[in-house]
């Protein structure tokens, strides 16, 4: 999967996927696999919800999981698109045999 890497040292996050861009927060995690794993799964989800509604149910079950544990860092890891991102992004041949849709087994 192809994708344009650019470093923004003002990120909130070690890395961030915004189709088809993979922001990194320091230029040598540009290289990390895993890191970089795990923003490609991204990227898939990103593609199978035509992008747009992707970012839409994404601020959408993160203000629900504020609301539900006040605390963003549980709000965070309980986003079922974070759920399949990290429950699979050492596994470096996961996107070849995902399914469809697959975060939808995480909620």
């Amino acid at each position: 999967m192809r994708y344009w890497a650019v470093t923004c040292r003002s990120l909130p996050a070690s890395a961030m996927a915004l189709f088809p861009f993979m922001l990194f927060k320091d230029p040598g995690q540009k290289t990390h696999p895993i890191l970089i794993n795990h923003e490609k799964i991204h990227f898939v989800q990103q593609i199978e919800l035509l992008i747009i509604p992707f970012y839409i149910l994404y601020f959408f079950f993160y203000l629900i999981n504020l609301i539900r544990y006040r605390n963003h860092a549980k709000a965070y890891f309980n986003i079922c698109f974070e759920k399949e991102a990290y429950a699979n992004e050492r596994n470096l041949k996961y996107l070849q045999n995902r399914g469809f849709y697959a975060w939808l087994r995480c909620f």
